[in-house]
């Protein structure tokens, strides 16, 4: 919900404040809001890296999808752009594939299989009502996917919290640059927002790492797509958004494309 609610957000002030600026607020307030909780649950926290060029791949990756993320929810119905959004799944299997020699079995092979044919529902190219900005939300995946590929290959020497405060400091700083030459003064309304923004995107990836380490990946997954839900349902609350039903079809394709991969790949690295 908390992921949803910060989509909802991000929808409303983006036809206010340029997209850069609203990339940096989150990736600025997040870390505010990260820097205490490591502080008092991390004492001691050694920040010294043997995988900093993994640490920088893993935020140039994550910060163009979130670029590419925030400027769909903008442009795009809100469920639609936060479906696309959860279409990392569906690269992994084939970033890693290609990027660290992980096999691909005949499962996963159908599992993408099948989460692609739910991507073209949700983009519907024969409907004469496809959006090319889809297109950007696909991207969004696709470099979700290259950042979580690059923390499968530090996380057998990083701890998360390591790769959580690299991430925030580095994307803060990166995305510093756009948004100073795009800088409007927010009013004090936008400013509150963009910090709670920041706030929500902090406490969901607590929280994420936080049922990651107390649950199967697969399970912690299928919960994740409620946020479609929440995401859809909001949209259709406050902007009057349709829900058509091939984008309903096409959630429960990529859904079941998601939880399928991950089984698949639970039963390929058990959990000791």
């Amino acid at each position: 919900m908390g992921f949803a609610t910060m989509a909802a957000m991000i929808k409303l002030v983006s036809p206010i404040l340029p997209n850069p600026m609203i990339v940096f607020a989150r990736n600025l307030f997040a870390l505010i809001a990260l820097l205490p909780w490591i502080r008092f649950h991390h004492h001691g926290l050694s920040l010294r890296t043997g995988c900093f060029r993994y640490h920088l791949i893993r935020s140039v990756s994550g910060l163009a999808a979130m670029y590419l993320f925030f400027y769909t929810i903008g442009h795009m119905q809100l469920g639609e752009a936060v479906l696309l959004g959860f279409t990392s799944p569906l690269f992994i299997p084939l970033i890693a594939w290609i990027w660290i020699k992980e096999p691909l079995s005949a499962r996963i092979w159908g599992a993408v299989g099948v989460g692609f044919a739910g991507v073209v529902l949700i983009m519907r190219p024969a409907s004469g009502v496809f959006q090319p900005i889809a297109l950007l939300g696909l991207m969004a995946g696709a470099f979700a996917a290259i950042a979580m590929v690059s923390i499968r290959r530090m996380s057998a020497s990083e701890p998360a919290v390591r790769i959580v405060f690299y991430f925030s400091l580095l994307s803060t700083v990166i995305s510093a640059i756009p948004a100073l030459s795009d800088w409007q003064q927010p009013s004090t309304d936008m400013l509150a927002t963009l910090a709670l923004i920041g706030m929500l995107a902090a406490w969901s990836q607590l929280m994420l790492t936080k049922a990651y380490s107390l649950a199967p990946a697969a399970q912690v997954g299928v919960f994740g797509y409620s946020n479609v839900v929440f995401s859809s349902l909001i949209g259709w609350m406050f902007w009057e958004e349709r829900l058509y039903l091939t984008t309903i079809i096409g959630a429960v394709l990529i859904a079941l494309a998601g939880v399928m991969t991950s089984f698949a790949a639970r039963k390929r690295h058990p959990i000791r």
